[in-house]
């Protein structure tokens, strides 16, 4: 597992993602997930939402799964789930991809993952600050998430701090 995050990374912002599908990310939340070639890993998380994660946390987590679930095959424990493999691979495939931070902290979110977020250029999107990376908001998918899980935030914090 990687090292526990530092600090918190949090905070909420609006931006607009451009006609060229670029978003402009404020410094508290570029600098805890990029590294100082820009390098960050952007991951397809639910419809509607993308996150941006620390290249060398993300590939840690990464590896970790994918070698026990190679140990798993190596080992023929998995021979009747070649489906669920055959699905994995899929999504492992299509859910994460190396980008680059541009000067002033921009991101140009590639084909296939701006379908996934479902935004037109020239709108705005959400920047939210998730503890260990940042995620990239469909203000609507944001709005009714929030509606969903805030009545829960005060057992949530009782149940993580105990």
């Amino acid at each position: 597992m990687s090292a526990p995050p530092q600090s918190f990374i949090t905070g909420e912002f609006k931006r607009v993602i451009d006609d060229r599908y670029r978003i402009t990310l404020p410094p508290e939340l570029a600098e805890p997930v990029s590294n100082e070639s820009g390098d960050v890993i952007l991951v397809k998380e639910r419809a509607g939402c993308l996150s941006l994660w620390r290249a060398a946390d993300w590939q840690k987590r990464l590896d970790d799964g994918v070698s026990l679930i190679q140990q798993k095959i190596q080992l023929g424990r998995m021979e009747q789930k070649w489906g669920e493999v055959q699905r994995f691979g899929r999504l492992l495939s299509t859910r994460s991809r190396m980008v680059k931070l541009a000067g002033r902290s921009r991101l140009v979110v590639p084909e296939g993952f701006r379908e996934f977020l479902d935004v037109a250029p020239e709108t705005e999107v959400m920047l939210v600050g998730a503890v260990v990376c940042v995620e990239i908001w469909n203000p609507l998918a944001w709005l009714e998430l929030l509606r969903q899980e805030m009545p829960a935030f005060g057992p949530l914090l009782k149940e993580l701090a105990d």
